[in-house]
């Protein structure tokens, strides 16, 4: 089989196509055929060795494709399913081998491509939304990178439950899409400051919350955006690690709280993963949350999609089309 394989961390050039033995199922497990993987930055972090893997290794925790063939005591799922996943290694190549039940059904009407968008990115967005943020009408908050994958989907459940939302951008462009899900005003970070438009968005008061995917960049300032007993989720860290902070400052800001959650203990067992996964594609099935992908890129140009993602170059979701 075709996949990507990754020998020594580094920059995007470490992506590299090779030929691999078809994986074989064993008890418990699934063999599905990929039609597409989803590009997160997750998967920059495993390639840099930010969060260290043992090499080699095939990249990529998010995918949906056709179970071939189950191993032995699998009910859950059977061959010829259609099936989506988040948090098994192994997405990047046209065969994986994935725990049974961490395979989720795929409704009628959802295509491989948006069922793949949206595993790992909607449910973040969905805890973020439900589990973290606790949004509802009176409820305020700042979006981060209001365009990216998850920046859309957030901004649309928020909306959804009642609450306000500020979201940040990098160009006009990237200010209409968030705009285009919800977002009552939008700041472009590269000319305006987004603590004062926070502070004018909340009439001075503070905001309840500020989602932050962006890190090192945005993480004081963040705090300065919200109001007190306010709650920063640090959910990702694309500028780089928040190497030291005092936590002290949180009282002298106002009482705030501050969380550096993850999806998969929000998706620990299958019961919280069903929940979450049949919410939020049922949701895209309704036609409630619109999924965008932004780009899709072959396999082979696994690279160029790193490259494009850590770029910011890119709106919404980033596959890669595994078939053909």
């Amino acid at each position: 089989m075709k996949a990507i394989r990754i020998d020594s961390f580094g920059g995007a050039e470490v992506l590299v196509p090779v030929e691999l033995a078809d994986p074989v199922a064993g008890r418990g497990e699934a063999l599905v055929d990929v039609e597409f993987a989803g590009v997160n930055f997750i998967d920059v972090y495993h390639r840099t060795g930010l969060y260290p893997m043992r090499l080699p290794f095939v990249p990529g925790q998010e995918g949906a494709g056709v179970v071939l063939v189950v191993g032995e005591g699998v009910t859950s799922v059977k061959p010829g399913e259609r099936v989506a996943w988040v948090g098994s290694f192994g997405a990047y190549a046209e065969r994986v081998v994935a725990p049974a039940e961490r395979l989720v059904p795929i409704p009628d009407g959802i295509g491989f491509d948006k069922a793949a968008a949206v595993m790992l990115q909607g449910m973040t967005a969905h805890y973020l939304a439900d589990d973290i943020g606790r949004l509802g009408p009176g409820r305020s908050c700042l979006v981060h990178a209001g365009a990216g994958g998850v920046g859309l989907l957030l901004i649309q459940m928020a909306r959804a439950r009642g609450a306000r939302v500020l979201a940040t951008v990098g160009t006009d462009e990237k200010a209409l899409l968030a705009r285009e899900a919800g977002a009552e005003e939008t700041v472009v970070y590269t000319r305006e400051d987004f603590v004062e438009a926070a502070k004018r968005f909340s009439d001075g008061r503070g905001l309840n919350v500020v989602f932050d995917s962006v890190g090192q960049a945005t993480f004081e300032k963040s705090l300065d955006c919200l109001g007190p007993l306010g709650l920063l989720a640090l959910f990702g860290q694309s500028s780089g690690v928040v190497s030291s902070f005092n936590p002290g400052v949180l009282a002298a800001k106002g009482s705030l709280f501050l969380t550096r959650p993850s999806l998969f203990h929000y998706i620990a067992d299958r019961a919280a993963l069903k929940r979450r996964a049949d919410a939020v594609l049922g949701a895209v099935a309704k036609g409630t949350l619109h999924v965008r992908v932004g780009a899709t890129y072959s396999l082979k140009a696994a690279a160029e999609a790193h490259e494009a993602l850590e770029g910011r170059q890119t709106t919404g979701k980033v596959l890669l089309r595994v078939q053909g």
